[in-house]
């Protein structure tokens, strides 16, 4: 028997739960896993026999509760390669004016310059409390965590851009020169 727990913003309790339970029934249905939500706690358990379903079940947990709509998070489970990565903006921020210009620079302009990045690479991405949330595949998210980087350090959006765009065709030439 796997059990693991993950903490829950009380915000993102109900997200995880659905409308009658049915994003948890869902979920738990999906991976095998039974799930326990303390919403007092703000802690849900997971827990069940198949190990590799009580961990599929964690990270989709972990995605709802930074701010991916149930929809979203379950791309977890519908592609095999997809995984969650998460960056904590804690310590990059030391005041909240710091973090809240930090989040606007990610988000942009109504939401155009998150929106780009997950264009550009293929990702989903949150931008939630204080982390950045993505879901792709492995090298999706070397280059969205690059150029999330590149944001919070203060790079201009153009040269962020500029290098997702220098990606983008690095990565067609790639895919055509194994087709050659």
């Amino acid at each position: 028997m796997t059990q693991e727990e993950v903490r829950i913003g009380g915000d993102r309790v109900g997200a995880l739960i659905g409308k009658g339970g049915a994003t948890k029934r869902e979920l738990e249905e999906k991976t095998g896993a039974v799930i326990r939500v303390d919403s007092k706690e703000g802690l849900a358990v997971v827990e069940g026999e198949n190990a590799e379903g009580v961990i599929t079940a964690v990270e989709v947990i972990k995605a709802i509760s930074r701010g991916f709509s149930p929809e979203r998070a379950f791309l977890l489970l519908r592609d095999e390669d997809a995984m969650l990565d998460i960056i904590d903006l804690t310590g990059i921020a030391e005041t909240t004016a710091q973090l809240e210009r930090i989040r606007g620079r990610i988000i942009g302009r109504d939401g155009r310059s998150r929106e780009q990045i997950e264009e550009m690479t293929g990702t989903q991405i949150s931008v939630f409390g204080k982390s950045v949330a993505m879901i792709g595949g492995h090298e999706q998210l070397k280059t969205a965590r690059t150029a999330i980087e590149m944001l919070v350090n203060g790079v201009p959006h153009e040269t962020v851009f500029s290098f997702l765009d220098k990606k983008k065709r690095e990565t067609a030439q790639d895919l055509l020169g194994s087709y050659y």
